[in-house]
């Protein structure tokens, strides 16, 4: 199932506001957007450097780049104004940064959604994606915490709208290839440099996706999503020595690999849902709807009832769903056009 024809007819001449619009996802999402027809994108970061490289880089008038924080409501409200989407991407993403500053994440993750989600039904906005990640699944690190519980703040939101009110969702995945910050990069780097390739611990499982299928999921999400929604796009995985290899292979590479140990807050998988969450969950082809739990505060009457489904379901983990070997991930590597650029094919 496919989200093209759904969400294309919507963008035309629309007002796209992009939160923390100058990272990877943003930028990518702005070159889909740029060929569909938008009318406008609005970018809102913090961050002026990158958005006058990314000013330079484009030189299109339907960009619109706006300076603020999410933490500062008044910033927010300011640039929502007459904004028909939004695709809330602003986050702290960097575990071990997290770990050391978690009110900073606090601030952001949270406090920042907050804002954003608060001033997108001011303004009567159409739709809100809000992305997340498979970190928020039984969340170990601080960045992980800070995403589930934004994940909570805009489902508290969406209950108190009706479906034709600002729709609020979110979508969820797990590690984006070659995104800024991610592990493929630096050892990209490492083995171009001919230094040793650190790796935190071989036999750890990470979901792998390329970015444009990141972009599927929001798009997806948009144009499928009811109230309180929270998407997963299917994944599948693998472990941190098939990845080495496979880039040693492409690279034809021979560098040493260092084994140095598992970082601050990091796990040994990850899970983009568990069995409570699939329980309530659509199956949509390569996406999951995990619809929001719909219960309220009255909970005496699920108190003499259990689920037996959920005694029987497992999570959706990087441990049990495809595992790639190093032939698949070599192919799906070659596949990134950042890859291919390094390789200059």
């Amino acid at each position: 199932m496919g989200s093209e024809l759904a969400l294309e007819p919507m963008l035309q001449q629309k007002t796209i506001l992009i939160t923390g619009g100058t990272g990877s996802f943003g930028t990518a999402m702005v070159d889909h957007l740029l060929q569909n027809g938008v009318g406008e994108i609005r970018i809102f970061s913090r961050d002026e450097a990158k958005q006058d490289q990314m000013r330079q880089a484009y030189a299109e008038p339907r960009l619109k780049f706006h300076l603020g924080d999410v933490r500062d409501v008044v910033s927010v409200r300011r640039v929502m104004k007459g904004v028909n989407m939004v695709f809330h991407a602003a986050a702290l993403k960097q575990v071990p940064s997290c770990e050391f500053f978690p009110m900073q994440a606090v601030m952001t993750n949270i406090q920042g959604s907050r804002n954003v989600l608060q001033a997108a039904v001011e303004a009567e906005v159409e739709s809100v994606v809000c992305l997340s990640t498979d970190k928020a699944v039984y969340p170990v690190n601080a960045m992980g915490m800070t995403k589930a519980l934004m994940e909570k703040v805009a489902q508290a939101v969406a209950r108190n709208l009706a479906e034709t009110e600002t729709r609020i969702c979110c979508v969820r995945y797990g590690n984006v290839m070659y995104s800024r910050g991610s592990v493929i990069p630096l050892f990209v780097r490492q083995i171009k440099n001919g230094e040793a390739i650190t790796i935190t611990e071989p036999k750890m499982t990470r979901f792998m996706m390329p970015l444009a299928q990141a972009v599927d999921l929001v798009e997806f999400a948009f144009s499928y999503a009811r109230q309180g929604d929270l998407f997963v796009r299917k994944a599948p995985a693998c472990t941190i020595e098939n990845l080495v290899a496979a880039l040693k292979n492409i690279f034809q590479a021979k560098n040493e690999v260092q084994t140095i140990g598992i970082r601050h807050g990091e796990k040994m998988c990850e899970a983009l849902a568990s069995r409570e969450e699939l329980c309530r969950s659509e199956d949509m082809g390569d996406y999951l709807r995990v619809a929001m739990d719909g219960r309220d505060l009255n909970y005496e009457k699920y108190f003499s009832e259990g689920d037996l489904k959920e005694a029987a379901t497992d999570d959706y983990t990087s441990d049990n769903t495809q595992q790639l070997s190093v032939k698949e991930v070599e192919e799906l590597l070659l596949e990134l056009p950042e890859i291919r650029q390094e390789l200059s094919i």
